[in-house]
């Protein structure tokens, strides 16, 4: 059969089934990822950490079996909606880091805390490798007061442990701002990373 033996009407009909079809099996599959990322952040407790670079720290956290999602961004500081540029100029206060949802009956916030502690040197202010400026420092970003409590002493672990003093910082999570999407899980698309 050729295509000059096809009736006028085939061509829309078959467009309109194909676009029927398309409505009735729901969203796209980016549109069911980003769903159900919402429905895991909504669904678990959260953690945030800034430990130098955060292309390199949001690698090390989604390697960690439990944890649901993760998101780069900037904290800590006091101006609004800071860019990527804005951060590195060093003047808004606000600190490269890493937000962290968990499933909670599969990993516990202590071992997220110990994670943090051992991808970083926590001994060295406003620096991570190459990386210098206080949007680098060593934070632990709590979110309630069962965090803050196990922050705290976990701090106390490590510094016991280490022969020099631990200058990272332990302070209430305040606005997280979300880095722009190239810096969202930087090495699982480009490879490399920071000095981790």
């Amino acid at each position: 059969m050729s295509a000059k033996n096809i009736h006028p009407m085939v061509a829309p009909v078959v467009l309109l089934l194909l676009a029927c079809l398309f409505l009735l099996t729901g969203s796209s599959p980016q549109e069911k990822r980003i769903e159900e990322d919402t429905m895991n952040r909504a669904e678990n407790p959260i953690a945030t950490f800034a430990a130098g670079c955060f292309w390199g720290v949001e690698a090390e956290f989604r390697r960690i079996p439990g944890v649901v999602d993760t998101e780069v961004g900037y904290t800590g500081g006091h101006t609004e909606n800071p860019s990527y540029r804005d951060v590195c100029r060093g003047d808004t206060g606000h600190a490269e880091a890493v937000r962290v949802w968990y499933d909670s009956s599969r990993v516990r916030y202590r071992d997220l805390l110990d994670v943090f502690w051992r991808i970083h040197n926590p001994t060295t202010l406003n620096r991570q490798g190459a990386d210098v400026g206080s949007q680098y420092r060593s934070a632990i970003f709590t979110h309630s007061p069962e965090q803050e409590r196990e922050a705290q002493r976990s701090l106390q672990k490590e510094d016991r442990n280490t022969r020099r003093d631990i200058v990272t910082q332990i302070e209430p999570a305040g606005p997280f701002y979300r880095a722009e999407e190239y810096h969202q899980q930087y090495t699982e698309k480009h490879g490399g990373g920071c000095h981790l």
